[in-house]
């Protein structure tokens, strides 16, 4: 069938299942991923597993639009408000996750090293799903504008806690070398690397928004800095969220419409996030759950412990509003995108667990992205921010 068949089916298929989860009080990406899910290759096989690879460039847009989203939250005007609430959550959450799955694993007798990546794979969160829910039901209050700045800085910490974890297996594996130095500073160079290039193309976006006024002009404006920047940050190995975020906040920040040009952004992208989320759903391969064991289980319960304590820890120690302090923590539980990437590195470099990791961090993806959206609203709901 022609691609175009497929684009179409994963548009309808998304849109009907989206309506149906709202007669379950559910929200709408739950409603994307189980449309995936269905007619992807591991269900009602509709749509073939090359298929779904092939569209692997919805993914990559949809992430970077969403990561260009995130950073219009980082207006110096909020957080000189915020202070530095949001970095303290974002750290205790993920750091906390990390710790606990990989000392809970060690305990359990399992290999240090496979305990260690999973513990740092466990830090990631992913925004995707946490903001189409925020947008959705339209939350306003502190833990919306809370939980916005901490996944967008969540990323970061992940890939900092990722790469000093693989400097630590790097010295296992090869003991004597001091690769595990160059090791632990290479993800600080991506992520110093990653912020500059977007805070410059940030500041570049504003040459042709003063000759370009027009709303379609300036979407095409947005739109082409949006893939420069992804471009850019492919061919340089950097990280494509953080760059797109940065080149966000710098835009924002350094241009009187930068409002405006973010809510002309929201014109295009519901059709690219649905996408996103039906493709993310079709590449959910529901054949591994057998293969987790209790690995699985522990990465899957001791991680939300994890992030729901480190949360509160963080808004307790910053004095945050009641509301942040019970239930920020609700609000991060989804994981996809960011953690399928990691496990495949740590999967390359520990080819003897490489088959286990891979299991349960799909796995954790398949639960997390189907219930994790649904949390997060409860979480909205239970703080009053969300007003059905």
């Amino acid at each position: 069938m022609s691609i175009f068949f497929y684009l179409a089916l994963i548009l309808f298929s998304g849109l009907v299942f989206g309506r149906i989860v709202k007669y379950i009080k559910l929200p709408n990406v739950t409603g994307y991923l189980i449309a995936g899910l269905l007619i992807g290759p591991y269900v009602l096989k509709i749509i073939p597993s090359g298929t779904v690879e092939q569209l692997n460039i919805i993914s990559e847009m949809a992430l970077a639009f969403i990561a260009f989203s995130i950073g219009s939250e980082f207006k110096l005007s909020y957080l000189k408000k915020a202070g530095l609430t949001s970095i303290v959550i974002a750290l205790f959450e993920a750091l906390l996750a990390s710790v606990l799955v990989t000392t809970v694993l060690i305990i359990c007798g399992f290999d240090a090293k496979i305990s260690l990546l999973l513990g740092a794979i466990a830090s990631a969160t992913a925004p995707a799903a946490t903001i189409m829910v925020v947008k959705q039901y339209n939350a306003k209050g502190p833990v919306t504008n809370t939980l916005l700045s901490v996944v967008a800085l969540d990323d970061a910490v992940a890939i900092m806690t990722f790469g000093f974890s693989m400097a630590i297996v790097n010295s296992m594996l090869y003991p004597g070398q001091n690769s595990a130095i160059v090791t632990a500073l290479l993800p600080i160079a991506e992520i110093l690397g990653s912020l500059i290039a977007g805070f410059i193309l940030g500041f570049a976006f504003n040459i042709p928004l003063k000759y370009f006024k027009k709303s379609s002009n300036r979407l095409i404006i947005t739109c082409g800095f949006v893939f420069l920047g992804n471009a850019i940050a492919s061919f340089a190995g950097l990280s494509p969220l953080l760059l797109c975020m940065s080149m966000g906040a710098a835009l924002i920040n350094s241009n009187i419409s930068g409002s405006e040009i973010f809510k002309i952004t929201d014109n295009i992208t519901p059709p690219i996030f649905l996408m996103f989320f039906v493709v993310s759903g079709a590449e959910l391969d529901i054949t591994i759950i057998p293969k987790v064991g209790i690995i699985g289980i522990i990465y899957l319960i001791i991680r939300v412990i994890g992030k729901v304590a480190g949360a509160s820890i963080g808004a307790i120690i910053m004095k945050a509003p009641d509301t942040v302090k019970k239930y920020i923590g609700l609000t991060l539980i989804p994981q996809a995108g960011v953690a399928i990437g990691l496990s495949l590195i740590a999967s390359n470099t520990l080819p003897e667990y490489g088959k286990t990791i891979r299991a349960v961090v799909l796995c954790a993806t398949l639960i997390y992205e189907l219930v994790g959206p649904a949390i997060t609203k409860v979480g909205l709901k239970l703080a009053g921010e969300i007003n059905e």
